[in-house]
């Protein structure tokens, strides 16, 4: 039995809709069933006993946490209950560049507990670090239908954007084979930046896809003034001015090596999501 948190997510469904078409037994965990399009669990990371009800007799564990300032507290509450039941494997998806920095606002910082837990628990594991996800446009996809340029927080600044099916591919991978105590790194093919993303929907739509320069000190006081926590407001503007500054610049060939081809492209995901931004 294979445990999938954030089974309503864009990586936990992925990740569960491939496990059921291999014929593998899922259990899927949300905390609100009828988000669910199969079967699952309920379980909440802030209830212990929800945990155990949901690990009861399952082999392996995709940990998957929701980005928030409860995520490392998430992540040992479920790595103890995996522990309590006796699980076997944990695949934990983290985030690129993860321990390269102690700020609490910086990304980088936020799944390193959870990833120590993982390899001091005594299961085998194996950590995903992906790169920024090339879903993450749909954000400007109500801006571009309507015409309208999309904010550029990051300047000419690029990331080896992932698609997230490449992400959940390599999950499944983890979660059914080997890499036990793999540490893999999970990029797109190449780097690029929002002005490259807003040129490859342009062409995609056939039509002009404008960026328009958005400060960050500007940025910061707009996610404010709408009510966002202002640690996950430092959290944005720190992670954009790296982006900004090129460090995010890093290509992996871990997803070629899993799963035994090139990943996809940013160009790749655009055209399979072109409607939502028509």
């Amino acid at each position: 039995m294979i445990l999938i948190t954030g089974a309503t997510g864009t990586i936990g469904s992925e990740v569960v809709r491939r496990l059921t078409e291999r014929g593998e037994r899922v259990r899927p965990m949300a905390r609100d069933l009828s988000k669910l399009s199969v079967e699952g669990v309920r379980g909440d990371f802030a209830d212990p006993a929800s945990l155990d009800r949901a690990l009861e007799g399952v082999d392996s564990v995709l940990l998957l946490t929701a980005f928030g300032r409860d995520l490392a507290q998430h992540d040992l509450a479920l790595v103890e209950a995996a522990k309590r039941a006796g699980t076997r494997k944990v695949v934990k998806i983290s985030a690129i560049g993860t321990g390269e920095s102690t700020d609490e606002k910086d990304v980088r910082s936020w799944h390193h507990a959870g990833e120590q837990a993982v390899r001091d628990s005594g299961m085998a594991w194996t950590l995903l670090r992906p790169a920024g996800f090339a879903a993450n446009a749909l954000m400007w996809a109500q801006a571009v239908r309507a015409g309208q340029p999309i904010p550029n927080l990051t300047g000419d600044g690029g990331q080896g954007v992932v698609d997230p099916r490449d992400v959940a591919a390599v999950a499944v991978a983890a979660l059914t084979g080997g890499h036990d105590g793999r540490t893999y790194t999970l990029t797109g093919p190449e780097v690029i930046s929002v002005p490259g993303q807003a040129a490859v929907l342009a062409e995609v739509l056939g039509r002009d896809v404008a960026t328009v320069p958005v400060p960050l000190e500007a940025a910061k006081e707009g996610m404010l003034a709408s009510g966002m926590d202002p640690l996950m407001a430092e959290v944005f503007v720190t992670g954009s001015a790296f982006v900004a500054s090129g460090a995010a610049a890093v290509l992996s060939g871990d997803v070629a090596a899993v799963l035994g081809r090139a990943p996809r492209s940013f160009a790749d995901w655009a055209r399979d999501h072109r409607d939502a931004f028509a």
